[in-house]
């Protein structure tokens, strides 16, 4: 039988047209971007133009963008770099959510060890967060406040801007976890008010191994870091070492081009397709949305069955490729935090599955999801 690949949120196969962007500098263009001969301008080249663009994806000076090996390494330099540029600051606070990705707090918890003061927020029944509580622990000890765009496993977007202003009335940094919206949802790091924004390519249907860091370098606002990384000091005039990875940050900026022009009609064709399969699974009974009153990126699905264990799911149906949660998580055996974050009790977390689909999702695929699923809860 054939799989059927419902797990975008995790990861997506590389676009063919990115593919082809990329494949000079696997091959012919191979230099070293920090090498002064002829072959390294080439390639210096293309970092140039990529960085042009990602920029542009988000509103952002060429300056702004530092490129690292993903989401999650720009993230601990962000917050890493963050807690040890204040150390001996009067901010020594970080506030984030309970619902965020375990990048976020694993680091919240490494700021914790740095003698920092860790705050997590609760969201509601929907997964969004408390913004009165927001209000109650956001002061002028904070260092930086750190809300995701959309989460990992529900797909729920929270508001960026109102969160972004209630750090800023305080003088505190607004970071985000952009990795599920950047190339999904359009993103004005100046609209919405962002200092620090993460996010990878391999989301957007660009190579693994390759993401970028924004970070807010303006006349009123310049945010130094102390890096992570020694030996080199190849970006951010120092902030980030290592050889650059040219295939794959041209891949980035390729995969952003292809997604932002392509959004507005990928976005609804994607949102029909998910749209038509909770509806076909609400409609069996004993199935519920989590996040479905909240706004929700167009592409993600967190199903909670009532009757039906998911991993006897995933047993009797090994040709559908979907998630107990996050791909980060999903190995290990303690429920979902974000689902305990919005109320879920363990049991209801053993029911859930995560369907998330994407650019190569086909309706047939659908009808085809939509009716092994049936026939197992309906037998169950």
């Amino acid at each position: 039988m054939t799989n059927i690949f419902a797990d975008y949120a995790s990861t997506t196969p590389l676009d063919k047209r990115v593919l082809s962007r990329m494949m000079p500098y696997l091959t012919d263009v191979f230099y070293n971007a920090s090498s002064t001969h002829a072959g390294g301008l080439q390639a210096q080249q293309a970092i140039m133009k990529a960085r042009m663009d990602v920029a542009r994806h988000v509103g952002a000076k060429m300056s702004e963008i530092i490129f690292t090996s993903g989401a999650t390494e720009a993230i601990n330099l962000a917050m890493l770099g963050i807690a040890r540029r204040l150390h001996g600051s009067t901010r020594r606070k970080v506030v984030t959510a309970k619902s965020e990705h375990t990048a976020v707090l694993d680091c919240a918890e490494q700021c914790g060890r740095m003698g920092m003061d860790v705050i997590y927020l609760d969201v509601d029944s929907n997964g969004l967060v408390d913004v009165q509580q927001a209000r109650s622990v956001v002061d002028d000890s904070t260092a930086v406040f750190s809300i995701m765009l959309v989460n990992n496993e529900t797909g729920v977007i929270q508001d960026l801007k109102t969160l972004s202003e209630i750090a800023h009335s305080v003088g505190a940094l607004f970071m985000t976890d952009a990795t599920q919206g950047y190339g999904k949802l359009p993103i004005d790091v100046d609209d919405i008010g962002i200092d620090l924004m993460a996010f990878s390519a391999h989301k957007i249907y660009g190579p693994k191994g390759a993401g970028a860091l924004f970070r807010r370098m303006r006349s009123d606002v310049k945010i130094d870091l102390e890096p992570i990384l020694f030996g080199g000091g190849q970006e951010g005039g120092g902030i980030r070492s290592g050889t650059f990875n040219v295939p794959g940050i041209v891949g980035l900026a390729e995969a952003g081009n292809i997604a932002h022009d392509e959004i507005e009609q990928e976005s609804i064709r994607v949102a029909s397709l998910r749209n038509r399969f909770e509806q076909a699974l609400v409609q069996l009974g004993g199935v519920s949305i989590n996040g479905a009153d909240a706004p929700r990126s167009y592409n993600i699905s967190n199903v909670t069955f009532a009757d039906m264990d998911n991993e006897k799911l995933l047993f009797e149906l090994p040709h559908i490729l979907c998630s107990k949660g996050s791909a980060c998580t999903s190995t290990k055996t303690h429920p979902s935090h974000v689902l305990s974050a919005m109320g879920r009790s363990v049991e209801e977390a053993s029911r859930t599955l995560r369907f998330s689909f994407g650019r190569f999702t086909t309706d047939e695929e659908i009808n085809t999801l939509v009716q092994d699923l049936s026939a197992v809860l309906v037998t169950a």
